[in-house]
């Protein structure tokens, strides 16, 4: 499906060369293309043009001519020696570069700098609302996920277990980060059960049965790759002592709910609460990275209070799959708001109309969403 994204690349690359960073499938290559159907354009990813630079990448300069202002280099973790080669065009010949890739990964273990300054990264995340809209259907998205490739799937659930064999071949065993393929497998399932929650490494490391460090370097894994963020504790409350360990959340909920051996979500169900949360997250995630809004992160009190979200330090943000939201449901908002540090606060719901009680706003997910787009909270 041709599915506009809301990337702008022409505008960015107007200013500087970029690294486009997304997990496999999330739609680089197809946007690029859709963006970009005049501009030189070389796929590492194919192995006569990966043998052609590796052994000789000065080609690359004798390739280009005057005329070639904007050089598309798809897959660039896979050869970053040509890091060298591109920085002296961004310098001598004042060529911009998109660079795109599913992980920084080798770049970082390489000791690369990501040509010192001389280009700006982007992320690009699976599709959101705003992008599919008409085509958005909430029960398809919070059961199959949100890869372009998988939300249009006529068989989702097999197309889901070929991703993860793939990520597993192709971004774990092909860079040789993990030695121990099963154990990696035990703990993606342990992990993926603890989607959205506090990281406890002890806990996930007996679960999975393997050396608490080697959890460590298994979650560096999943971030490098792009596969899951860390979502920090807000900790500016002073009347109430906030926590201060970090959740981790995967970049799709699809792809979560494919480790937990889950499928056939049904609405009302406590599994529809937690994709619908996760859900959020993904479209507060993605507004962040797209608009370089600084902050996200959730709130949670050693005395049990918590909001699910804190937004740019402005705006308190609870979820709730409910189609009446009662009171109740405003008690970690309520606490937070006692303390009179942000503008203002919101339950994401279920619920068919917007209304507001006191100065707490309830809103259908619909609208919520809308209202971020458009920058209303940020």
């Amino acid at each position: 499906m041709d599915i506009p994204r809301i990337l702008d690349l022409p505008k960015l690359l107007a200013a500087k060369s970029y690294f486009l960073f997304g997990p496999r499938q999330t739609g680089k290559t197809f946007m690029i293309r859709r963006q970009f159907p005049q501009a030189k354009y070389y796929n590492l990813h194919e192995t006569d043009t990966f043998l052609k630079f590796n052994q000789s990448p000065h080609r690359l300069r004798q390739e280009l001519t005057s005329k070639d202002k904007l050089v598309i280099m798809d897959e660039i973790q896979k050869l970053p020696l040509l890091l060298d080669e591109i920085q002296v065009m961004i310098d001598d010949r004042n060529v911009r570069f998109l660079l795109t890739g599913s992980s920084a990964r080798a770049l970082k273990r390489k000791g690369l700098n990501l040509l010192g300054g001389r280009a700006r990264t982007k992320r690009l995340h699976p599709l959101c609302l705003k992008e599919l809209g008409q085509q958005f259907d909430l029960v398809t998205a919070l059961d199959r996920g949100l890869l372009p490739s998988l939300y249009f799937s006529d068989s989702p659930y097999e197309d889901l277990q070929a991703y993860v064999g793939t990520y597993l071949k192709e971004e774990v065993a092909a860079e040789a980060v993990v030695r121990n393929l099963p154990a990696f497998s035990r703990f993606l399932t342990v992990a993926a059960l603890c989607h959205g929650q506090m990281l406890n490494y002890s806990k996930i490391a007996s679960d999975a049965q393997v050396p608490k460090s080697t959890v460590q370097e298994y979650f560096h894994i999943l971030r490098d790759t792009l596969l899951g963020d860390d979502l920090p504790a807000w900790r500016k409350t002073e009347k109430r002592k906030p926590l201060t360990t970090a959740k981790f959340y995967f970049f799709d909920i699809g792809i979560v709910r494919h480790l937990q051996r889950r499928r056939q979500l049904q609405e009302g169900s406590p599994e529809f609460g937690e994709a619908f949360e996760s859900y959020i997250y993904h479209e507060l995630k993605t507004y962040c990275d797209y608009h370089a809004v600084p902050e996200l992160a959730y709130w949670r009190s050693t005395s049990d209070f918590e909001v699910d979200f804190i937004l740019n330090d402005r705006t308190a943000i609870e979820v709730k799959a409910k189609a009446n939201v009662s009171d109740r449901d405003f008690r970690g908002l309520r606490a937070l708001q006692e303390e009179r540090l942000l503008r203002q606060a919101v339950v994401v719901s279920l619920e068919t109309h917007p209304r507001r009680v006191g100065d707490i706003d309830i809103l259908p997910w619909q609208e919520f969403l809308a209202r971020l787009w458009d920058g209303a909270y940020s």
